[in-house]
């Protein structure tokens, strides 16, 4: 079926599939950093963009093992000493989820906070303005 299409209708087809494979889609998600250090996150707490998939990178600087753990967000990644890991979460409602350090769950918390964007936010704030400000109160 291929061999007989008209040549620019081949190349037009590869350069698509090239473009399904291109890290530049990749690139384009949101990324979050997290570090374990001493057996803590760092930071504790991360804010995220609501209903968007996020790319969260963490660096175990420590020389033991450690596994992020979360049953909020429904992950975990063991990360070996001095080696970095990626765990993709969301798109997620806003809200907080919490997050542990299997190894050391008393030490190593933190939370994933899940925000509106202030965009957002100031288009519901102008939106409630309006609405107000049509109300007649006799």
């Amino acid at each position: 079926m291929i061999k007989s299409l008209p040549k620019y209708c081949k190349l037009f087809l590869l350069i698509n599939l090239l473009s399904l494979c291109s890290p530049s889609v990749e690139a384009k998600r949101p990324e979050y950093h997290l570090d374990i250090k001493n057996h803590l996150f760092y930071p504790a707490q991360i804010i995220i963009p609501a209903n968007k998939k996020v790319k969260l990178v963490i660096h175990n600087r420590d020389n033991s093992v450690e596994e992020f753990d979360s049953f909020d967000l429904n992950r975990e990644k063991v990360i070996f000493p001095k080696q970095k890991s990626i765990v993709f979460i969301g798109p997620l409602s806003v809200g907080e989820y919490s997050f542990f350090g299997e190894y050391h769950p008393n030490s190593a918390r933190g939370k994933v906070i899940v925000a509106e964007t202030k965009r957002k936010q100031a288009a519901s704030h102008d939106a409630l303005k309006l609405k107000q400000g049509s109300l007649h109160v006799h």
